[in-house]
């Protein structure tokens, strides 16, 4: 009998785990826990992390977990990297739902990193308004360039100093382009910086910034371990539901 244990924090994983219900496929959905208020899912959820390598492939065996799905999302590269190590420690069956990565079209601006620290790099030294749209763990290495005029987007508002000073927008996606240009309009900004997440529901500032123009510094995807990797819930049922396809 199949027991999903689904990895999540991401729009793809909300609408993977509402398929699932519907389907009544027994489902755990498990949140990172940096969000304090997540939102609502039709299965059972846990939060919080396992402990490692060691914790989760404990969590798999003690819940009867037949199959892991890794929704995260794709610069969740600890929990990625734990999961096909775990999985593989347990003989369970992975299978990673991961998004396209956007590709460069013309009129796009992007100086292309491979980090952080890469991407702190290619601001400019002369003061210059930047939205940085990396989330709040990623922050803190831009505490080198305090001189910029930071504009932050987060779920949650910030708990704590912040590393500079900054405007905070607090505010949960998806964002439309129409919004993402008033955005960047009305605080001037002149960079930006953002993580190749792919999909759409982040999709729009990168359109807003090719059509005002401005530089992105796209900071390229983590390299991950091996594994099954499909890019639609549709292929995720699929792989539930076909045996054959099971240990593929």
């Amino acid at each position: 009998m199949t027991r999903a244990l689904i990895l999540g924090g991401t729009s793809d994983a909300n609408l993977l785990a509402a398929k699932i219900a519907r389907a009544g496929v027994d489902a755990i959905y498990s949140y990172g826990g940096r969000t304090r208020a997540p939102t609502g899912q039709p299965l059972p959820t846990r939060s919080g992390g396992f402990g490692g390598v060691s914790g989760l492939a404990d969590y798999i065996r003690q819940e009867g977990i037949t199959h892991v799905i890794d929704a995260t999302h794709p610069f969740a590269a600890e929990m990625s990297r734990n999961a096909v190590a775990a999985c593989a420690d347990t003989q369970t069956p992975l299978v990673a739902l991961e998004r396209a990565p956007w590709v460069r079209v013309p009129g796009d601006r992007w100086i292309e990193v491979p980090d952080l620290a890469a991407a702190v790099v290619a601001l400019p030294e002369t003061p210059s308004r930047v939205f940085l749209a990396i989330g709040r763990q990623h922050i803190a290495p831009f505490g080198e360039k305090p001189q910029h005029a930071y504009t932050l987007r987060f779920v949650d508002p910030p708990e704590g100093a912040l590393p500079f000073k900054a405007d905070v927008i607090v505010s949960r996606g998806p964002f439309t382009f129409e919004g993402e240009v008033d955005t960047l309009r009305s605080r001037g900004i002149a960079w930006i910086v953002a993580r190749n997440s792919g999909g759409d529901g982040a999709r729009a500032k990168i359109d807003a910034s090719r059509a005002l123009g401005l530089p992105v510094i796209m900071i390229a995807r983590p390299q991950l371990p091996e594994r099954l990797r499909v890019e639609s819930v549709a292929e995720v049922l699929a792989w539930l539901g076909h045996r054959t396809c099971l240990g593929a």
